[in-house]
């Protein structure tokens, strides 16, 4: 069974003209890529134990960004050094992700397609990034278990998620999408959001070994950082189990 939402990736291909506009709906994807970044850096330095202090740490691994969007952090994996495949469900982003890459002059192989196909076709990587989609798909344990095959032997997976808390429904739902709108109303199902000790047991069922796990708050005077405050969202690591 295919663990994409239809009505999830028709949302996002309707967003999709969104994705590069610093100032619409994407704005905060934007603001937050650079903590994501931070904390890629920080779990690859570590696991790998690579030297991420140069401009191109990636140019070792291969890299797959799980529902990629429009592409804002599969181009920077790429511009790391990585090479690096995106894909996602919803076609418009595919496009949209192809044609600014081809305008970067980045080489990144975008495809429209669920996990489970790169599975049947055999795929492996070294490093899997997998940024507020869990929430999305329409099956987690299947998602989970396709994402643990494509992950090479001493490979590493970095994932983010909203946490289900009353903070985070305030935030993202009522804050970001009913007054702010900054995003369409609908984007965000609250009841699909896992907690961080739900989204890691999950993780152990599917043969992962959870590692650090971290809050992304907002810091009035920084903006968007790493913290011990995983109430809004959370972000973390996993390897292989054993």
């Amino acid at each position: 069974m295919s663990s994409v939402d239809p009505a999830q990736a028709n949302l996002f291909s309707e967003m999709a003209a969104e994705w590069w506009n610093r100032s619409g709906s994407s704005a905060i994807l934007h603001k937050v890529n650079p903590v994501r970044l931070a904390f890629i850096r920080q779990a690859v330095a570590t696991h790998f134990d690579l030297d991420t202090d140069g401009t191109t740490w990636l140019q070792d691994l291969s890299c797959l960004d799980v529902g990629c969007g429009g592409g804002i952090l599969t181009e920077c994996l790429a511009r790391l050094g990585g090479t690096v495949t995106g894909i996602d469900a919803a076609e418009q982003s595919i496009e949209v992700a192809r044609v600014h890459a081809g305008g970067q002059g980045l080489a990144i192989d975008y495809r429209l397609a669920a996990a489970e196909v790169l599975v049947q076709e055999g795929a492996k990587f070294d490093l899997i990034t997998c940024m507020e989609v869990v929430e999305h798909v329409a099956d987690v344990p299947a998602f989970l278990s396709s994402l643990r095959s494509l992950l090479k032997p001493g490979g590493l997976l970095v994932f983010s998620t909203p946490n289900r808390t009353a903070m985070s429904f305030g935030v993202m739902i009522v804050g970001a999408e009913w007054l702010l709108r900054l995003l369409p109303r609908g984007t965000h199902e609250w009841d699909r959001f896992l907690t961080p000790d739900e989204l890691s047991a999950a993780l152990e069922q599917a043969d992962f070994h959870v590692g650090e796990i971290e809050g992304i708050s907002l810091d009035p005077a920084r903006g968007f950082v790493l913290s011990d405050d995983v109430r809004v969202n959370y972000i973390g690591s996993a390897r292989e189990r054993g």
